[in-house]
């Protein structure tokens, strides 16, 4: 396979077109507008611009449920837009996926910007209980790789998977090579008209609405747990880097930030998360080797949150904020803390 420079949103497109995408509805947007813009030009690929994201991630849904492989893009504005629909999608368990280019927010925010300022968001966005798989690259090599594992995903569990990126990643141009020697899901769902499969977003039984059983609905949301949690295993992505002397500090970054993180590694050792959710199982055995696990992201410490949690103690957090990474900035803030 010859190498391309693709920049990051290209390379989302390209692994869609290989992943099987049949049909695309969305809303351009800044940072992600150039996947609609690319995707006009595939003759095999359905192609929506709705009226706004809304309409967009209703539309995926519908086309899912009727059979084909769907997908949308789009930044934090319109991913707000998407979260009552993302509830439904889980409920109804339609397998779609969704890209979320990161921009500066909240609100319309600083449009030209990266941020990661949707991590929670991703988890947490809709109401109720729910329990997304959610990729975060660093590449646009990567953006190709985990594109199509979100598809993958998105079949095994019957579920929308997130494809986390930022402004930085999506716009970055690198020469990678395009393999097409991934192993691609079939539909696991079928279309609806065949079979009995539900399509409502009420607590249910097979397809019976089920709206005042509280004993069913604990059986529902437990089974949707545990079967994102066993697809999830076998998407089990992160990186570990030891250091190459003695060192006490672990240093975790995701996303374009990560990439600065590379910098110190003759000091730190480096963790970085790539299926962001479910968490890493493996982060616990690997924080329990560090005196002092250190956190930078470009938000006010969302992911540090999850890593608290599940590490059951405090961690050291670095803001970098307003889409700028400047690594001198960085320097001083971690080696000041020490």
């Amino acid at each position: 396979m010859p190498k391309k420079l693709l920049q990051g949103n290209e390379a989302i497109v390209m692994a869609a077109e290989v992943a099987g995408l049949k049909f695309f509805a969305g809303y351009p947007i800044t940072p992600a507008s150039e996947i609609i813009h690319a995707l006009v030009n595939k003759k095999h690929i359905k192609v929506l611009q709705m009226e706004d994201e809304i309409a967009s991630i209703n539309a995926i849904i519908g086309a899912s449920l009727a059979g084909l492989k769907a997908m949308t893009a789009t930044s934090g504005p319109g991913f707000s837009l998407m979260q009552e629909s993302i509830g439904l999608a889980h409920m109804m368990e339609v397998p779609l996926v969704i890209v979320n280019v990161q921009r500066v927010g909240p609100s319309t925010g600083m449009p030209t910007l990266p941020a990661q300022g949707d991590i929670l968001q991703c988890i947490h966005g809709s109401h109720g209980d729910y329990f997304p798989i959610v990729f975060y690259p660093n590449s646009v090599s990567e953006l190709y790789q985990y594109t199509i594992a979100a598809f993958n995903a998105a079949e095994e569990s019957m579920s929308p998977v997130i494809l986390l990126s930022d402004g930085y990643i999506s716009h970055l141009y690198e020469t990678i090579i395009p393999h097409r020697d991934f192993t691609i899901k079939a539909r696991s769902r079928p279309p609806l008209g065949t079979g009995n499969r539900h399509f409502t977003g009420l607590s249910h039984e097979d397809s019976v609405p089920k709206t005042s059983d509280v004993d069913n609905y604990r059986r529902l949301i437990t089974r949707f747990r545990e079967k994102q949690q066993v697809t999830a295993q076998r998407y089990n992505f992160y990186e570990y880097m030891e250091c190459s002397k003695e060192t006490d500090t672990l240093l975790i970054s995701c996303g374009a930030l990560s990439r600065i993180a590379y910098y110190f590694k003759n000091d730190f050792a480096l963790y970085r998360p790539i299926r962001m959710f479910p968490l890493v199982e493996e982060i616990k055995i690997i924080a329990a080797r560090y005196k002092r696990i250190l956190i930078m992201e470009m938000n006010m410490g969302q992911y540090a949150q999850e890593i608290e949690r599940i590490l059951h103690r405090e961690v050291e957090f670095i803001p970098i904020l307003g889409g700028r990474i400047d690594l001198k900035e960085i320097k001083q803030k971690i080696y000041g803390q020490k």
